[in-house]
């Protein structure tokens, strides 16, 4: 794959960054460039290899899959604009 300056501004605009004319030259490059390296990072051979969510071979803490309230309504509730009863108030939307 690769890009061109043309795309480099469309990103930019998208992304909402200001780029000069000047810098469209080397964005484009450096573009290129990661996206070579994302494609030979698929030539990489992963079939016997485990997933993983660390480099370091640990337990992942969990907790308890309970529902509860906070234990603290009040402080949850107590920035609102408007709240009732513990819970927020919001204005109508739907007729």
């Amino acid at each position: 794959m690769s890009v061109d300056q043309a795309t480099v501004r469309r990103i930019a605009r998208l992304a909402r960054i200001r780029i000069s004319d000047n810098e469209v030259p080397k964005l484009e490059g450096e573009l290129n460039r990661i996206l070579d390296w994302i494609e030979l990072l698929g030539e990489v051979d992963t079939e016997n290899v485990e997933p993983m969510t660390s480099v370091v071979s640990m337990q992942m803490r969990k907790r308890e899959d309970a529902v509860t309230d906070g234990g603290y309504p009040e402080r949850v509730t107590a920035n609102a604009p408007q709240s009732d009863d513990n819970f927020f108030m919001v204005p109508k939307v739907v007729e």
